[in-house]
């Protein structure tokens, strides 16, 4: 996608314009998966990342897979909302898709701030009451939580299920602090925390080094941790077996993909009682 602008775009003034000096890691991420919602700077992003991390596309398969396996797990567990923040450009198996297989009546509200994200995902979900996107940054939750299309889906007084998929190790150590309390504050127990994060564990740190690198040139820099750092993530959750671990070992589900087993990304679901 190197020239145009996506549906919707023109005729929706709240959809900011499209920035394609930088890359953008909803689109970057896009392109991990195979998608078309790219532009030329992404690619060559991902390029320089792939030098370093050869596994990438596996691994962002690996993302999804570990994504269905935990919105089934919290819709099985009577999650019947969602919070999908940094829901990515839409693709096979979205988080609506999947929940409403389990609760054909669950509400999910995508968040994004990427304008091509914005644009697709409102197209796709335009005839379903159930599901909305909102334009906020996960880096000032009140804009997720505050949100109009959020507060119409999300009855705050019951159970959600939030989901921060390859998204956290966006967050400085102090954001960490300030966004993670916010959200877990608001929530009900019995509300879900699902997240994976990027590690350092038996990684070179050269390898580290040079995906940092190619994330610092795009708007959200990238952070790279260990797991007892990562664990600080889900403080005020349960975890539920089996715990804090690369996304191979989370239940693993047979209709998967084989896993890479590379241990590049840990995942958990806390549970707040």
């Amino acid at each position: 996608m190197d020239g145009g602008i996506p549906i919707g775009q023109q005729s929706d003034p709240t959809i900011p314009q499209i920035d394609v000096s930088r890359p953008s890691v909803a689109r970057m991420y896009d392109y991990y998966l195979g998608g078309k919602d790219n532009y030329r700077v992404d690619r060559e992003a991902v390029d320089r990342v792939a030098d370093a991390m050869p596994e990438i596309r596996q691994l962002a398969q690996e993302n999804r897979a570990f994504l269905r396996r935990a919105v089934r797990y919290m819709a099985r567990q009577g999650i019947r909302q969602f919070i999908d923040i940094g829901s990515g450009l839409p693709t096979v198996g979205n988080t609506h898709e999947i929940a409403q297989e389990i609760n054909p009546d669950a509400r999910v509200v995508y968040v994004d701030n990427d304008p091509v994200v914005l644009a697709h995902g409102r197209a796709l979900l335009a005839a379903d009451d159930n599901t909305a996107v909102a334009t906020a940054d996960m880096h000032y939750p009140d804009q997720v939580l505050e949100h109009p299309q959020t507060l119409k889906l999300i009855d705050f007084n019951e159970p959600v299920g939030v989901l921060m998929i390859a998204m956290v190790h966006f967050l400085t150590v102090e954001e960490r602090s300030a966004v993670m309390s916010r959200l877990r504050d608001a929530l009900a127990p019995g509300s879900h925390l699902t997240a994976t994060h990027v590690t350092t564990d038996g990684k070179a740190a050269e390898a580290v080094a040079q995906i940092e690198a190619v994330y610092a040139t795009t708007p959200t820099p990238i952070y790279f941790r260990d797991h007892a750092e990562i664990g600080h993530f889900f403080d005020g959750f349960d975890l539920v077996d089996p715990g804090l671990v690369t996304l191979d070992v989370w239940r693993p589900d047979p209709e998967d993909p084989a896993p890479d087993a590379t241990g590049w990304l840990y995942g958990a679901v806390g549970r707040k009682s």
